[in-house]
């Protein structure tokens, strides 16, 4: 799948503009950021608005950013002119363009958003991207526990739903569910380091909403 025109036309409108760090990335790079190592480099897979990118600069790691959003990655290029060689237009579904090797490769609800195989195929690149012992980090990996799993229209893929007509999915496309079998089997290439499902069941209003997710922490063999 290529870059989802719905994600185009949000950033265009303003409507998924994320501009301040998830804590959950922070507190999972802290736990393997190594602050003695004189360069530490990292790349964000659906770097989006740019929420994480301060951060990173803060800590003076060399940050790296791909986006399928051509209108975000000229956003960002703007406001952080310092790293805009950084920052490409890319569907990291099929390409991670840079030539280097990485210390940490991260992802916030980006890889989420394509089927079963399309994310399989961007798990292998990230193990040939990374370098040895490199870390990946996954936030919020929608569960098949969220409530939004059993809306959506069914795919030929058992843990991808589209077409959302209400919820926080709707007008984005395709959105990728798991349950814990189905992320060990995808990251088989690597020692899993943290695995967490974060399950919240809403009480006010009561209308049984349960946001699920997982964070996944995984090292390269």
């Amino acid at each position: 799948m290529s870059f989802s025109k719905e994600w185009d036309t949000r950033y265009k409108n303003n409507t998924h503009m994320s501009i301040w760090p998830w804590i959950d990335l922070i507190s999972n790079f802290m736990k393997f950021y190594n602050h003695k190592k004189s360069k530490v480099n990292v790349l964000e897979l659906g770097c989006g608005a740019g929420a994480n990118i301060p951060f990173f600069l803060s800590l003076k790691t060399e940050y790296f950013g791909i986006d399928g959003s051509q209108i975000i990655i000229k956003n960002l290029k703007k406001k952080f002119p310092d790293i805009k060689n950084n920052l490409v237009v890319e569907d990291f579904c099929k390409k991670i363009p840079f030539e280097r090797k990485f210390d940490f490769i991260i992802d916030r609800a980006a890889i989420t958003h394509n089927p079963t195989n399309e994310i399989k195929n961007i798990i292998d690149l990230v193990h040939q991207k990374l370098s040895k012992n490199g870390i990946f980090i996954g936030i919020d990996w929608f569960s098949t526990k969220h409530s939004e799993y059993k809306n959506g229209d069914k795919t030929n893929d058992f843990f991808t739903k589209n077409n959302f007509k209400t919820g926080q999915f709707k007008k984005v496309g395709n959105v990728h569910f798991s349950n814990k079998k189905h992320l060990l089997d995808m990251f088989e290439g690597f020692k899993i380091e943290i695995l967490e499902e974060k399950i919240v069941k809403r009480k006010i209003p009561n209308d049984n909403k349960i946001i699920a997710a997982w964070n996944i922490v995984a090292k390269k063999k």
